[in-house]
């Protein structure tokens, strides 16, 4: 059986290219990787929504926290049965978000801490509600906030069809989102954490990291 690693962090952290130079090492010990990328959008109508939330197209919907947390956790219920059968095709599974950042940016919307009440609530709705499958190994990217909110900027700047959301335009927000993930990784929630410098050019030996976590 396969294993399921998750890229967690920021809007502007860096995740997808974190994800392209860790596949690119893994590839070349000979280990089978496919990835996936939550939301899904135009995939599952669930992130659809989400996305339309987030740009201001579904009235007041984004001003509920649980009920965008909701739509988060559809979208990866609607994915849960293709998760297990990649898991049983590949040795990794990749991931870029998944439940800790549900978990987050609602606890972060709510100004509550990793310890508070809705990062439980999603636990149960996801993990136990919806039985969507348990990470294996879930990789923090940390960079100081004003370098992701400056990739962030530049990842709209050059990509029109990608307008930054009203989450990723919140600073505050992403300031309190990077501390719950904090203590997401500090008490080890939902599966083991590994902290990743993400303010170099590029990220070296992850492959390594990874091996090491997941006992290889």
């Amino acid at each position: 059986m396969g294993r399921l690693v998750v890229i967690e962090g920021l809007d502007g952290a860096g995740k997808r290219t974190l994800a392209d130079g860790l596949v690119a090492e893994l590839n070349a010990r000979g280990v089978t990787v496919t990835r996936m990328a939550f939301p899904r959008y135009d995939a599952d109508v669930h992130a659809d929504l989400v996305r339309d939330a987030l740009h201001g197209r579904l009235g007041d919907l984004v001003s509920s926290v649980h009920g965008m947390a909701v739509l988060f956790a559809l979208d990866r219920r609607d994915a849960a049965g293709q998760l297990r059968a990649l898991r049983a095709r590949y040795d990794v599974v990749l991931l870029d978000r998944y439940v800790g950042s549900n978990a987050a940016y609602g606890a972060a919307r709510l100004h509550e801490g990793a310890d508070g009440p809705f990062v439980e609530w999603v636990r149960a709705l996801e993990v136990d509600r919806f039985g969507v499958p348990v990470p294996d190994l879930q990789l923090l990217l940390r960079v100081p906030l004003d370098i992701a909110a400056r990739r962030a900027d530049q990842r709209a700047a050059a990509d029109s069809a990608r307008p930054k959301d009203c989450y990723e335009t919140d600073g505050a927000l992403q300031a309190r989102c990077a501390a719950v993930y904090d203590g997401l990784a500090a008490q080890g929630w939902l599966a083991p954490w590994s902290p990743v410098d993400g303010t170099g050019a590029a990220i070296d030996g992850l492959a390594e990291v990874v091996a090491q976590a997941l006992g290889w």
